[in-house]
């Protein structure tokens, strides 16, 4: 997983994913896809033309089960799946 936090430095954001969020914003800027071909972070969530990283398909994946378990009311009770 990447380092999001700068020594003393913390997120604006304290909802559960934001730190997978963090982690997903700065793989895709340090991407090709933004570095080399000027895409934003989310037009290179959209376009699937191999300039993205694994790793960041990865955290976009971990990043939507996050998400997803915040709204899933079963998912709250039983917790994540693996656990």
């Amino acid at each position: 997983m990447m380092q999001y936090e700068e020594e003393g430095e913390t997120l604006k954001d304290k909802s559960r994913c934001a730190n997978v969020r963090a982690d997903l914003k700065i793989c895709l800027l340090q991407s090709d896809c933004c570095k080399i071909y000027k895409r934003t972070p989310r037009e290179c969530l959209k376009v699937m033309d191999g300039t993205v990283p694994d790793q960041c398909l990865a955290l976009r994946n971990t990043f939507f089960e996050c998400k997803h378990s915040l709204i899933d009311g079963r998912r709250r009770f039983r917790g994540p799946k693996g656990y």
